[in-house]
């Protein structure tokens, strides 16, 4: 049995080497931890972190095997003493000497594990390296640490100059190119994510999107917008990044401005009249800045930002036109006697037609059919009263000294800002007209035109014709509601304008006034009065209403009076609109949003009666309540209406005589009141629930009562009259 004492001490002594060694370094190391000042700031971290630390050498434990017996002394052993020296040496040296000692750390990962501790003394130091703190490094040469604090930037070379300016406008001069707090914080926001890259230019030339940019602005005439309001930086003249930088902005900011007013419009609703509610729907300057950098054709994209009706689009068609031909001399109308036409009559079976040489001309410039023919007949005299009604002329369809001298004058300049100012106004209609969940259906009603329309799936379905409010205060209101329901043999809750300014003079009159009406007046708990009409054939609101809640109390309903549908000028109501063919009107509707349950005109009046029916839509419809005193017609041609509210003189003043920025502004006007103060009743006037009503109805608004809010109030019973249901459906 073999000794394996002998030599054993050797072994010994190594072992205990390397524990003085490591009990030496442990120490040293912690107390250099504890006098170690703290680093807290972002630097020295950032620092320490860049410094590589020594990965451990993937090594097996020694064996007795790796260690030869007769090996020397010296180089076998190491005193505690010498190790404690060697270790602080390591603790304490700069960072010049960390490289050698990393590469002493990694030496023994390529070692052969047979060469690995042949020399123990040796590789003590480099071991106690590994455990200690990295030192400090060097602090690195001034311009080094320039590109370190500054992050790489992806501008061009080319550009970083205009950049660097652009940069420092921001910092103090880019108000004077952007006045709203939106616009200048979303334009720095975009420039700064681009490190303040410009999108105009391009190492001094103007990019592509630029080219079209600029194209668009300059050619905003075309679109009935002023291209004055849109200025055009000269980038040829910009020959530093100064000048670069400012043409920069200012293009920006003109293309800002021309997105949002081809989308809203050049002045805001409110600044014509009180009686307007359109839904806003301003532009996203952030969205404008990203849809225009990144399109292929930024003069198309910037163009997407006018509407995109049809009727939009052919009034620009018509636009362009009408400037063409103010260009070219029209020949005028000569002199002679008047020309009329005569339908034929009982007394005279044969209509007057009048022959004159004027007539073809009269036909081409009024375009009429036959143009070469001399006859003044129906056709002509037609032209010429349409002619009439649209210039303010006594509509007589007779071709006098007054129309003649009209058509000689330079109307078209007249005809050019009809067409603006109609522009204008489809530029507050919303993008989307109708609701998309059934074909794009929608309402479109024109006041000066008198007429109705429902379209889908972009055609027209149905029309019909109107009575609208008269002008002055009852002028129907322009707006884009919902309809939501209608309602067969309605009750007509009297509106507080008309009971104050109309009902209640007539009882100073008449006591019985509101009797021989079949109206029923209440009082309610607060003293207010409430006049009321039971359905029925005489009711006011004839046998069906139809509503879209709005705040200034205005529905579509039938009337009794039909006869006014047959003038030509229809403005007598007091705001609300009378439809000519009410039954056809609902099976329309309700075939759109209830296909499946077959509506008809005659399903509908068999619902006539003394009960209130509520037809509910699944979907509602949106009612767009219109002023085009200029359209173009199924036949392509330019129709123009009288402008029997005013509201074109009001804005064609106001977009001459008015700054941008001022028409940007709301006006800020009072709301509708619905309030009703207490009245106060003549002598001899009967009312018919003894001041109960207000208890037995919950307290319902007049707003509640007209559109719906509540359970409808009950009505008065008349003498034997059974009581009436009202029926939801």
């Amino acid at each position: 049995m073999r000794d394996y004492s002998k030599g054993r001490s050797g072994f010994d002594h190594v072992l205990m080497a390397v524990a003085a060694t490591f009990l030496t370094v442990s120490a040293g190391a912690a107390a250099a931890a504890q006098s170690a000042s703290p680093r807290d700031s972002v630097s020295e971290l950032a620092i320490d972190a860049a410094v590589p630390r020594p990965e451990p050498a993937n090594v097996a434990p020694p064996t007795a095997a790796d260690f030869k017996a007769d090996a020397p002394k010296a180089e076998t052993t190491a005193s505690v003493p010498d190790a404690t020296r060697t270790s602080e040496k390591t603790i304490g040296s700069t960072s010049t000497d960390m490289p050698k000692a990393t590469e002493a750390a990694q030496a023994p990962a390529d070692v052969k594990p047979s060469e690995a501790v042949t020399a123990p003394a040796a590789a003590t130091p480099p071991a106690a390296t590994a455990v200690a703190p990295p030192a400090p490094a060097a602090e690195p040469p001034k311009d080094v640490a320039k590109d370190i604090a500054k992050p790489a930037t992806t501008v061009a070379s080319s550009d970083q100059p205009v950049a660097e300016k652009l940069r420092d406008m921001f910092g103090a001069k880019s108000t004077r190119y952007f006045d709203r707090k939106g616009e200048r914080a979303a334009v720095e926001k975009f420039y700064t994510a681009r490190d303040f890259a410009p999108i105009w230019t391009q190492g001094g030339a103007t990019t592509p999107a630029a080219k079209g940019v600029i194209a668009r602005l300059k050619d905003a005439a075309s679109d009935g917008l002023d291209a004055a309001d849109y200025p055009v930086p000269d980038f040829t003249a910009a020959n530093t990044p100064d000048a670069l930088a400012e043409a920069e902005l200012k293009l920006t900011a003109s293309m800002l401005d021309y997105a949002r007013q081809a989308q809203s419009g050049r002045m805001h609703w409110s600044q014509v009249t009180g009686d307007i509610m359109y839904p806003e729907h301003p532009t996203d300057p952030t969205e404008v800045l990203a849809n225009i950098s990144t399109a292929k054709n930024a003069s198309a994209a910037l163009d997407a930002y006018n509407p995109p009706h049809k009727g939009y689009q052919e009034l620009k068609k018509k636009l362009t036109e009408l400037r063409g031909e103010t260009a070219t001399p029209v020949q005028p109308i000569g002199e002679g006697p008047a020309l009329r036409f005569a339908k034929a009559t009982k007394k005279n079976p044969n209509p007057t037609v009048m022959d004159d040489p004027r007539v073809p001309l009269l036909r081409a410039r009024l375009n009429v059919e036959n143009p070469s023919e001399t006859k003044y007949d129906a056709a002509v005299a037609e032209a010429v009263r349409k002619y009439q009604a649209s210039n303010d002329l006594k509509a007589t369809g007779v071709l006098d000294e007054a129309t003649v001298r009209a058509m000689n004058s330079p109307k078209r300049d007249r005809h050019i800002d009809t067409v603006l100012v109609n522009m204008e106004r489809w530029r507050w209609l919303p993008r989307q007209l109708g609701a998309s969940a059934v074909g794009n259906a929608y309402v479109m009603l024109n006041i000066p035109d008198y007429t109705l329309k429902v379209m889908q799936n972009g055609a027209q379905v149905w029309t019909t014709r109107v009575v609208v409010g008269k002008p002055g205060n009852h002028a129907t209101p322009l707006m884009t509601e919902t309809m939501k329901y209608i309602t067969v043999n309605p009750t007509w809750n009297v509106p507080p304008s008309i009971i104050y300014n109309e009902y209640l003079p007539a009882l100073q009159q008449d006591p019985t006034v509101l009797d021989r009406m079949g109206l029923k007046l209440t009082r309610n708990a607060d003293g207010s009065i409430h006049i009321a009409q039971p359905p029925g054939e005489a009711n006011a609101l004839g046998r069906i209403r139809f509503n879209f809640p709005n705040k200034f109390l205005v529905y579509q309903h039938d009337t009794p009076d039909k006869n006014l549908f047959g003038r030509d000028e229809r403005a007598f109501s007091h705001g609300c609109m009378r439809v000519q063919n009410p039954d056809q009107y609902a099976a329309t509707l309700l075939n759109i949003t209830m296909p499946n349950d077959h509506y008809t005109p005659e399903k509908i009046r068999g619902m006539y009666g003394r009960s209130e029916i509520d037809l509910k839509f699944p979907t509602p419809i949106p009612v767009n309540i219109t002023y085009q005193t200029a359209f173009v017609d199924d036949a392509g041609k330019l129709q123009l209406r009288k402008d029997i509210y005013g509201r074109d003189a009001q804005m064609m003043q106001l977009l001459r005589g008015g700054k941008n920025k001022d028409l940007e502004q709301v006006v800020a006007r009072a709301q509708p009141s619905y309030s009703r103060p207490r009245a106060d009743i003549p002598q001899g006037v009967a009312f018919n629930d003894n001041g109960s009503r207000m208890a037995s109805n919950g307290g319902l608004s007049f707003f509640e009562r007209l559109f719906g809010g509540g359970a409808p109030a009950p009505q008065p019973m008349a003498p034997g009259q059974k009581p009436r249901r009202t029926v939801t459906r």
